[in-house]
């Protein structure tokens, strides 16, 4: 069995090879997807196990109002966090949360630390009531795990790193 190495570049200047542990690979591939693109991911492994498992179909009862109710949520909250990052003058983008030039606390931020993940997650679920099917559902929780694990853990970690004790408090 090789492993799996990674490439790190020693005092010498010398680049050397160390087998990286299952932490560090999973490290390694933080942030590396930005989250419109797992939604997307997500959405269409959601359509193709509906299209492949159409046993897994159930009878959802007003379905589309549901459906609309999901996502017109959805948008409000994910409006409102775009909003709120656009009003503190920080970056909205999510692959380097470092660049965040202000804490924002403010707005729905008060009510959730990732209102466009969550916007995400319910647009995801939006998707499922549409589809109508356990199989395709099952994967809005996967996404919701990835995001906290890839996504969110390292922001958090970069925004501690950056705001300090501003952000433990909040």
């Amino acid at each position: 069995h090789r492993g799996v190495y990674g490439a790190y570049k020693g005092n010498s200047g010398k680049i050397h090879r160390r087998r990286l542990t299952a932490a560090r690979r999973m490290q390694a591939i933080e942030l590396k997807i930005p989250p419109v693109g797992v939604f997307l991911l997500a959405s269409v492994a959601m359509w193709v196990l509906a299209w492949y498992l159409p046993a897994a179909g159930f009878q959802l009862p007003a379905r589309p109002y549901l459906v609309a109710a999901l996502l017109i949520v959805s948008g409000v909250i994910g409006v409102a966090g775009i909003i709120a990052f656009r009003r503190h003058e920080t970056t909205v983008d999510p692959m380097r949360p470092g660049k965040a030039s202000s804490l924002v606390i403010a707005s729905v931020y008060r009510h959730t630390r990732n209102p466009m993940y969550l916007a995400l997650a319910l647009a995801l679920l939006a998707w499922a009531a549409y589809l109508a099917n356990i199989a395709a559902a099952i994967v809005v929780p996967a996404f919701v795990a990835y995001m906290n694990r890839f996504q969110i853990r390292p922001e958090e970690r970069a925004l501690l790193e950056s705001f300090g004790d501003d952000y433990a408090r909040y």
